[in-house]
């Protein structure tokens, strides 16, 4: 097969070929689990944060970046030129540039949408009633009150965190080496976090940071308040290691910044699962909600208004748009409950716990 072959027609025809082997594949939950998520994914995650976590800046944003840029370039040339496209070779054109970002997407990370559910690899239910959330949500809450307390030393002031975000992503780490005593499946090595360069416009998309799928490097809104920050990269990380469900990177997430030695990263991560379990009980028993919400340290309040303030600054339709887009996006990639997965986060927290202490 010549350059010209290859181009014109394999490549346009990889994007159909894609599709049909991600449904086959996804059929076979235990095949990908054993053969792309636990061996070919290790490889290629390992290997994409060993030649990109090293670098200070983030690649991932930067190639985005740089592809726009190239489009407009060359769409502008063409224009100049008055280069005269025909429709089939236009067509052609995208499909090529859609079949080879698809193919590269599903290979480098996102076949992992289509592995085992956690519940099943760590043998546990999420089933629970409104007493046993009841019962969960009072026990972070004292968890919470006695970081806040711990750190601060007066239930009123907001915990504030003197870490650099650099060094927030490298105290991460201690916390996914605990995790890896009880479950080699979160093992996570060679460190590949980054500051956004585009936490402006993530923030008007409402989103807290994301995971490049091809180079493997976890992108984090540094705009956002700087105590949700390590709750938020934990989750990155989760991604990182194959974790693609968003409810179980936040519950992965979560489990590493809770087994963290220190306590600002312990912080965050309980913060945020305390206004997961909150909005579930308010959503279930409002009445109980008022009552248990009066038992929350004030200065933990102080840093869900910091968030709640950062938020709604930004909120507009552009992150409705965003919400829509993402929702629809996860669906596609069979997470049927789209950004209502998150909120299964609360599901995976109290049946996990069923049968253990928090930390």
């Amino acid at each position: 097969m010549n350059h010209t072959t290859f181009k014109k027609y394999f490549l346009p025809s990889l994007l159909l070929i894609s599709i049909v082997a991600v449904q086959i594949l996804s059929a076979f939950p235990e095949f990908i689990e054993r053969y792309y998520s636990n061996f070919l994914f290790q490889y290629i995650s390992k290997g994409l944060r060993l030649t990109f976590g090293r670098l200070p800046f983030s690649f991932g944003d930067v190639l985005y970046i740089s592809i726009i840029l190239y489009l407009i370039y060359h769409l502008g040339i063409s224009i100049i030129r008055k280069k005269k496209w025909t429709l089939k070779q236009s067509l052609l054109n995208v499909l090529s540039v859609l079949g080879v970002f698809y193919f590269l997407f599903n290979f480098l990370w996102a076949l992992n949408y289509h592995r085992q559910p956690i519940t099943e690899r760590l043998n546990f239910t999420t089933e629970y009633t409104s007493a046993e959330l009841l019962v969960f949500t009072n026990k972070l809450i004292q968890k919470t009150n006695q970081l806040q307390e711990e750190i601060t030393s007066d239930k009123d002031k907001i915990v504030l965190i003197p870490y650099s975000t650099s060094e927030m992503y490298k105290l991460n780490l201690a916390g996914y080496k605990n995790l890896e005593k009880e479950n080699s499946e979160f093992a996570y090595s060679t460190i590949s976090v980054k500051n956004s360069i585009f936490s402006v416009p993530l923030s008007y998309m409402g989103f807290a940071g994301y995971l490049n799928p091809f180079t493997n490097e976890a992108q984090v809104n540094t705009e956002m308040p700087k105590y949700s920050i390590p709750a938020t990269a934990s989750h990155e990380m989760a991604h990182q290691i194959g974790i693609a469900s968003e409810s179980e990177a936040n519950f992965v997430g979560y489990l590493s910044t809770v087994q963290n030695p220190d306590l600002f990263i312990k912080y965050s991560g309980y913060t945020m699962a305390l206004r997961y379990c909150l909005g579930a009980l308010k959503f279930q028993d409002e009445q109980e909600f008022q009552k248990t919400f009066k038992t929350i340290n004030p200065g933990i309040l102080k840093n869900f208004q910091e968030s709640e303030d950062f938020w709604n600054y930004y909120s507009g339709k552009t992150d409705k748009f965003f919400s829509i887009f993402y929702d629809n996006f996860l669906k596609a990639n069979k997470q049927e409950d789209g950004l209502e997965g998150y909120s299964k986060f609360v599901d995976l927290l109290v049946g996990y716990y069923k049968t253990t202490d928090l930390p």
